[in-house]
């Protein structure tokens, strides 16, 4: 029965952040997955992530993409990888006071407010300004632009990969292709069964996203859902328009409800990248579709490109799925499992939690390591998080 301090269960954005973060600090740490990582399978892939640092989901959120924005500059450094770029990042609003966006009303106001809390260096943008500097977009004109120039991309499987070789460097063992099939705490640790072996620790990261409700139990599987989400890649006519030079990301609310907005990217790679998001039908990561058609592409291009992003062709180049787990009220759970302080929760973050990964690899490995940690933790308890109705 293999002997560590630490297991991490799951090594997609949060867990290979755990596993970097806890192998750092001199800790005996193994990582399973029952993929091998980064993979397509569960939400920490598509090329690029948004990353911004006023969150208008709320103010608790903004010193942890503030501190992941330094640990990817300090992993850049030691390895030469690109992993954040920052292009600047466009929020657009019909209504400021109406928009709502990952479960929170005036998220535009919300980011506003963010950003002047922690002097975070923006502008507030007339629809003439809006497309003066960025003459993709075609407003209405009643629309309001936050613009944050330290705003950008992040890059997930690099930033996966990166993470995984560094924690291996430093001593990690890494198991991939093993499935977790129960977790069990005991007087003396934590026992980890798989469909291959059994290990035990002194405590658990379980970081397992999509499967995380499942393999935990009540009360998480009451709190969490999974929902599939499509990427679509579009064909830009002039591809130097939607260049990161000339092109930020971007958040479009142009309704006052979930559902009315989608965001994009400028083209790193092979076309312009463009998704919304969906709440409506949940899934299972086991038997998720991950096929996407040619009537959910349509449907992306007429409801919500054409007419609102200029020289993007109708037709997509390639289509990906991923996966949110969400809790009802969109908000992260970075927490001890209720049944057993040796087992901690690496948040299912709702679809919005790449940015804050680094600094939840940090967390986790400081609460394991120390039983606390330099953030305020007290909106992502467990028991602030309602049921799904």
């Amino acid at each position: 029965m293999p002997v560590a301090d630490v297991i991490v269960v799951g090594l997609g954005a949060m867990g290979s952040a755990s596993l970097y973060q806890l192998s750092g600090r001199g800790a005996r740490v193994v990582g399973i997955d029952r993929y091998v990582p980064p993979h397509v399978h569960g939400s920490s892939h598509g090329e690029t992530r948004i990353t911004r640092q006023a969150i208008g989901e709320g103010a608790a959120y903004v010193p942890l993409v503030l501190r992941s924005h330094q640990i990817w500059r300090e992993l850049e450094a030691q390895t030469g990888e690109s992993l954040l770029l920052a292009c600047g990042g466009l929020i657009l609003s019909g209504e400021v006071g109406e928009a709502l966006h990952h479960g929170k009303p005036q998220f535009l106001q919300r980011t506003l407010q963010a950003a002047r809390q922690f002097g975070i260096v923006h502008e507030v943008l007339t629809p003439a300004q809006i497309e003066e500097r960025f003459p993709q977009f075609t407003l209405t004109g009643n629309e309001t632009g936050y613009f944050e120039p330290g705003a950008g991309l992040v890059y997930p499987e690099r930033c996966v990969q990166v993470q995984l070789e560094q924690a291996r460097r430093l001593g990690a063992q890494i198991q991939t292709g093993e499935t977790v099939r129960r977790i069990v705490s005991k007087a003396d640790g934590v026992e980890v069964e798989t469909d291959q072996a059994r290990y035990h620790a002194a405590k658990a990261v379980v970081s397992a996203g999509a499967w995380a409700g499942e393999l935990l139990g009540e009360p998480l599987a009451r709190v969490l859902r999974v929902y599939r989400q499509v990427l679509f890649w579009l064909e830009a006519h002039d591809p130097q328009a939607y260049s990161p030079e000339h092109f930020p990301v971007f958040i479009w609310m142009f309704g006052s409800v979930e559902g009315e907005h989608f965001y994009g990217f400028p083209q790193v790679s092979q076309g312009v990248k463009v998704a919304t998001e969906q709440l409506l039908v949940s899934t299972h990561p086991d038997w998720v579709e991950r096929q996407v058609s040619e009537a959910e592409a349509h449907a992306m291009f007429a409801s919500y490109v054409q007419g609102r992003l200029k020289g993007l062709g109708s037709v997509s180049l390639k289509a990906a799925t991923c996966l949110y787990t969400s809790t009802a009220d969109g908000d992260f759970i970075l927490d001890h499992h209720p049944d057993s302080e040796r087992i901690l929760v690496a948040s299912p973050c709702s679809g919005h939690g790449f940015k804050h990964s680094a600094a939840v690899g940090e967390v986790m490995a400081e609460l394991a390591l120390y039983e606390q940690c330099q953030f305020d933790l007290t909106p992502f308890r467990l028991a602030e998080r309602p049921s799904w109705g």
